[in-house]
């Protein structure tokens, strides 16, 4: 689990600020701190001192913690680079070759596989992406930058050194987000240390390099966070054109009030039956809406912003084989999938514009360079790689 995204999603890296460090001395001085309380909180000192002797005071690390959202991208943007074709292919393969240890986890914890399978891949993309920072070395760092957090960064560096005090993992597999999550559906340490499992039966909780552990603790954890056996978690729904109604994930009645409110099945259908879900319309009444359920509360724990759990819950259905959203998103401007922003850069590059590798991340260059491309066309510069731009470009 990491930490909440809203629906406005920050897209940024802040360049534009320097972050002073602390002093040399000051910095040392509160490493050996954290090296006494490790030791003070039960781990090896000779683990605290591997850890902590050579981590160095890291500025990308406080740069990312502190940066306002300069770019805001609407919900279908975030959809559309998390729940495109490759990852839902992606996806089904994965399943196939895994097919026997999500079943099991299904089978022991209750919780759907596709879910499972969904959070993998939205969190890591199926353990190819799991973050390079180093957790000490940024973990420490917020701990010695001070601020409101302290206290959660120390337990967060306390648990990460006790997962390898107790022979979970080694330090060197203690790479993640700069804010601490890791492995391959991104656990925090602390849950790390709470909630995960020896699924493979080795004698190890291993979410890094053991997938059936991975699999197994997210499930074990969506199991703990309130979820139902057999239950639903979304459906796609239209609202009447307009709709000032009752919404919220919280806001919840039946479905067949909802029908009588006049929320249908987003093929027309109608609601029936005595289900309670709240109503959630991301982009407003025009949009598509969804109906969503108690379970969805369980996918929403494991990162707690409403987008993230949308994202979590279309990926699953549509790895289950359900189509991809009925309603189009109210834009003219559609969004671009994680192959079409990495052509986008090429197009960009081959327009003469120095952004740099072509990775398919819409960083502070890339969309500098898309305001000046929109510039050149007419086009209003917002810095967004969205379907407008693509096109004039000639994608």
């Amino acid at each position: 689990m990491r930490r909440a995204i809203p629906f406005a999603i920050s897209l940024t890296v802040g360049a534009a600020c320097l972050y002073a460090a602390p002093a040399a001395a000051s910095f040392s001085s509160c490493i050996a701190n954290l090296k006494s309380a490790a030791i003070n909180a039960g781990i090896s000192r000779s683990v605290a001192s591997q850890a902590l002797d050579r981590v160095q005071y890291d500025e990308d690390v406080i740069r990312r913690s502190k940066r306002q959202p300069e770019f805001k991208t609407p919900i279908w943007d975030y959809l559309g680079f998390l729940v495109d074709e490759q990852r839902i292919e992606d996806g089904q393969a994965v399943m196939r070759q895994y097919d026997s240890v999500l079943r099991a986890a299904e089978q022991r914890f209750g919780v759907n596989r596709y879910v499972i399978a969904a959070v993998w891949g939205v969190e890591s993309n199926y353990g190819q992406q799991t973050g390079k920072h180093y957790l000490p070395q940024s973990l420490a760092t917020l701990v010695c930058e001070g601020g409101r957090r302290t206290k959660f960064w120390r337990g967060e560096l306390i648990a990460a050194l006790t997962l390898v005090d107790r022979g979970d993992l080694q330090l060197n597999e203690l790479y993640g987000s700069w804010a601490g999550a890791f492995g391959q559906t991104q656990f925090i340490p602390s849950t790390y240390k709470r909630l995960a499992v020896d699924f493979d039966g080795d004698g190890r909780r291993d979410l890094v390099r053991s997938i059936a552990d991975a699999l197994g603790s997210t499930a074990n954890y969506l199991k703990r966070a309130g979820w139902q056996p057999g239950a639903s978690w979304m459906i796609e729904v239209k609202a009447p054109r307009g709709y000032k109604g009752p919404t919220g994930r919280k806001n919840r009645a039946s479905l067949s009030t909802w029908a009588k409110r006049g929320v249908v099945r987003a093929d027309g259908a109608q609601l029936s039956g005595g289900a309670n879900a709240g109503l959630l319309l991301p982009a407003g009444s025009n949009g598509p809406g969804f109906l969503v359920f108690k379970n969805f509360d369980a996918i929403y724990a494991y990162n707690q912003a409403e987008s993230y759990a949308l994202a979590i819950s279309h990926l699953a259905d549509r790895l289950a084989g359900y189509p991809a959203l009925r309603t189009p998103w109210p834009t003219d401007d559609p969004p671009l999938s994680r192959a079409e922003r990495k052509r986008l850069q090429e197009l960009l590059l081959a327009h003469g514009y120095d952004i740099g590798e072509v990775d398919g991340k819409i960083g502070p260059i890339t969309r500098a360079a898309i305001k000046e491309a929109e510039k050149r066309f007419g086009m209003q510069p917002t810095g967004r790689a969205g379907g407008k731009i693509y096109r004039a470009l000639g994608g």
